[in-house]
């Protein structure tokens, strides 16, 4: 990047540029083919608006993703998640209880070791991640039928010795238990790593759906175990929506890339504040929920869960682009090219930063 990018991703602070964005986990930028389609389960509501949404978003080649007007941002985010997964995740599986080997090499880059659990897995964008975290297991899950076939069919396609043991289900994890999902003997092994990606948001559509969300979380993972994850940063969002003209006829803020609305300027509900959220080449106008953070801890210190990190997708950047490993990384992900040069303009920028990565810690 030339030094102007760097301060500027570095130092992004404006009103624009640290806020609004994208992705949501289910949205991923890696993705295959469409596989059968069975008769789903149909859904009512906010709910069955947003199943309809990724169900219905096409399968593409490599080719036509990389011609993705945003796929700038994709990477970014991708990358984000990598950072997490690795800083956070990677430990949490090499230390895990359940693995058959102790000795050097367990876990990553030698004998397979810890088991995780993908809630919101979307069509398997992550499963390159495991790969690379060589895990042991991996429970997967989404309410997206349609999107955990395609996650499937991915984790099909692994060459044998990346193919780590997958059982995959479609299941609404904010009403019900992760036991509907999947048989006793697969919840018998503690949990190492839970991972929510850019879709925990949806719970926070009531209270009963939060705490059905954290019981998911918390109730297989084993003590030492961390959660880890990615939401919209609530305080941007509301201050985005304060800072609208009074006059304003629309509740809305955005740019070329994306577009968030409010239907409501004053009401500020724990649950259910809802707004709608449209993202270029990804999510058309889906119903999203705040995420309050304080709240959302308070909560999760009730399941056994307490806060390790917490940072906005800025200073995720600012943090690690010139780590030993996360700085060629960015190369790799096509984050960057050879040269430095971003593959984001200002608009994906300012869309990739509404954005918090967390991880809890189970006690």
């Amino acid at each position: 990047m030339s030094p102007q990018e760097i301060e500027m991703y570095k130092n992004y602070r404006g009103i624009g540029s640290q806020r609004l964005s994208s992705k949501r986990k289910r949205e991923r930028s890696e993705e295959l083919e469409v596989v059968q389609q069975p008769p789903y389960k149909k859904h009512a509501g906010d709910v069955g608006m947003v199943v309809e949404h990724y169900n219905a978003r096409p399968e593409v080649g490599v080719k036509q993703r990389l011609d993705s007007p945003i796929i700038g941002l994709k990477n970014f985010n991708n990358w984000v998640k990598s950072v997490l997964i690795t800083r956070f995740g990677h430990p949490a599986l090499a230390a895990s209880p359940s693995s058959q080997y102790s000795g050097p090499g367990r876990g990553r880059g030698g004998f397979p070791s810890g088991k995780v659990l993908d809630m919101g897995c979307g069509k398997g964008g992550d499963i390159s991640k495991w790969v690379k975290a060589r895990i042991k297991e991996l429970l997967a899950v989404d309410i997206a039928a349609i999107s955990v076939d395609q996650a499937r069919q991915r984790w099909e396609t692994l060459r044998g010795h990346q193919r780590f043991d997958a059982s995959f289900a479609a299941l609404d994890c904010y009403v019900e238990p992760l036991s509907k999902a999947f048989p006793p003997e697969r919840l018998v092994q503690p949990i190492d790593v839970v991972s929510m990606q850019f879709c925990m948001h949806y719970a926070f559509e009531t209270a009963q759906k939060a705490r059905c969300m954290l019981d998911n979380v918390s109730r297989w993972l084993r003590p030492g175990g961390v959660f880890l994850g990615t939401i919209p940063n609530s305080d941007q969002l509301l201050e985005r929506l304060d800072a609208l003209p009074p006059d304003s006829e629309e509740l809305s803020f955005g740019n070329s890339v994306y577009k968030i609305r409010f239907e409501d300027r004053h009401s500020r509900p724990l649950f259910g504040h809802r707004y709608y959220f449209y993202l270029e080449d990804a999510v058309e106008n889906v119903p999203e929920y705040i995420v309050q953070w304080d709240n959302f801890v308070e909560m999760a210190a009730e399941f056994g869960l307490f806060p390790v990190y917490k940072e906005e997708f800025h200073e995720v950047f600012a943090e690690h682009q010139e780590h030993e490993e996360f700085g060629p990384l960015m190369v790799r992900m096509k984050v960057v090219d050879a040269n430095g040069e971003s593959a984001m303009d200002e608009d994906q920028w300012e869309a990739a930063n509404i954005y918090i990565a967390f991880a809890f810690e189970k006690r």
